[in-house]
């Protein structure tokens, strides 16, 4: 499924769904990121997905990651809460989803690089080689608030 991101756009579609996702930044013990090319719109992306009934948030970002980098982590603290209304996300199907995120920070325990159905890369990038890359902005906020490291978690 094909998906449209809409960013502070007038144009955008009304969004007619608000969905629980997570997301997480996850560093090595160089530093890199760990870093998706979606399959969806072909943007590199912090690995996330929606929360399934019956897990944790925490379970749902060490499932998410798992299944789509190969990559077990253990997720060790809130970044924040991404709720902006004007980040809207079409899919073909006919959905038009508000932005809703809860993004944390992890570490890698274990697992080998792979791709999936949902990503088409998975690598591990240095924070100076972002801008290399074509991350959504959105992404961008959640990637630069994890490595700020202040103590109290952002929210939108």
């Amino acid at each position: 499924m094909s998906r449209t991101d809409y960013f502070h756009d007038p144009d955008a579609p009304p969004a007619n769904s608000v969905k629980v996702a997570v997301s997480a930044l996850v560093q090595d013990d160089q530093g890199r990121i760990l870093l998706i090319r979606r399959s969806d719109n072909g943007l590199y992306s912090i690995p996330g997905g929606g929360l399934e009934a019956g897990e944790t948030v925490a379970q749902a970002v060490v499932r998410e990651i798992h299944e789509e980098t190969g990559i077990d982590v253990e997720v060790s603290e809130l970044v924040g809460v991404f709720s902006n209304p004007e980040h809207i996300i079409a899919y073909d199907d006919g959905e038009v989803r508000q932005e809703f995120s809860i993004c944390f920070r992890a570490q890698p325990i274990g697992g080998d690089l792979r791709t999936s159905d949902e990503s088409t890369k998975v690598e591990w990038v240095r924070p100076t080689e972002l801008a290399e890359r074509d991350i959504h902005p959105s992404i961008l906020l959640r990637i630069r608030k994890g490595l700020e490291g202040v103590d109290s978690p952002y929210f939108t």
